[in-house]
């Protein structure tokens, strides 16, 4: 649970602009997803590479190799 102690002195903007920034920090919504369904290891790890030589593809296009 995410919570924020407000002063006398903040207004509602700056409490709504601390529990977006604290929100997002501690990726809410990511959990929220992944909790959504189940999803094999084997299937978590496949996808886990498939990004990875992806990602070492376009590294290395732009390094001009």
């Amino acid at each position: 649970m995410i919570i924020i102690n407000l002063d006398g002195k903040m207004s509602i903007e700056q409490a709504l602009k601390k529990y977006k920034m604290k929100f997002s920090k501690h990726h809410v919504m990511d959990e929220l997803r992944e909790r959504t369904e189940h999803v094999k290891e084997s299937v978590k790890k496949r996808e886990e590479l498939k990004r990875a030589k992806y990602r070492e593809k376009k590294r290395r296009e732009e390094n001009g190799e």
